[in-house]
């Protein structure tokens, strides 16, 4: 009986130590993979004032995205595969709604991260952020 307690108990130790050191590597990581190689626009600015899907007005001055699924306030950060310039943005509305495109981002992101203001959509990579 006294053989089996302990058992028990190393077994109880074991999982509450795993636990443990899984949840510090997730603290302790900053940034984690979302999707690569994916296509990013930006909002028109016929859109600046307008509520998003979040209730906030939009804003082509902040820095801020539309994604499908992600949830709102969610923060990421995207990076243009071309020049490896990034921008963290918090996700306040949904779309795009255009097949192909992955993140609407705000018109002050994506320049910020573009090096052709002439483009409307650029391959990006996607990290959420904590």
């Amino acid at each position: 009986m006294n053989s089996c307690f302990n058992k028990i108990v190393l077994v109880i130790f074991v999982l509450f130590f795993l636990v443990g050191c899984k949840s510090k590597n997730i603290k302790n990581t900053k940034t984690s993979f979302f999707k690569d190689e994916v296509f990013a626009c930006y909002y028109h600015d016929k859109f600046n004032g307008r509520n998003t899907a979040s209730g906030e007005k939009f804003s082509n001055n902040k820095l801020t995205a539309a994604h499908k699924k992600l949830p709102f306030n969610t923060k990421v950060r995207v990076t243009n595969l071309e020049n490896n310039k990034s921008v963290d943005v918090v996700i306040n509305d949904r779309g795009p709604f255009s097949k192909g495109l992955e993140i609407d981002l705000s018109k002050k992101a994506f320049m910020s991260i573009t090096d052709d203001t002439n483009k409307g959509k650029i391959k990006v990579s996607i990290q959420l952020l904590e």
